[in-house]
C-alpha cells in the first residue's frame, strides 16, 4: 500500500488532488512507503526528506 506524502491518508482512497497541489510548492511530510512522519527541512535553495526506516527522499522523488 503507498501514501499521500502530504495528509498521510492511502492514496487509493479519497480525492488528493489538494495535496498534489500543495506540494508543488511544500515538501513531502509523510513516507509514501510505511506513513511515518518525515524529518523535513527546509533552506533557501531546497527541501530534504527523511524516513527513519526508508531513508531520504528526494526533490521531484514525491508521489
Amino acid at each position: 500500500m503507498s501514501y499521500c506524502d502530504r495528509c498521510g491518508e492511502p492514496a487509493a482512497e479519497g480525492d488528493h488532488s489538494a495535496c498534489r497541489t500543495a506540494l508543488l510548492m511544500e515538501p513531502p511530510r509523510y513516507c509514501p512507503r510505511c506513513r511515518r512522519r518525515m524529518i523535513v527541512q527546509v533552506t533557501p535553495l531546497g527541501w530534504t526528506a527523511r524516513c527513519s526506516e526508508h531513508g531520504a527522499l528526494e526533490p521531484g522523488a514525491a508521489s
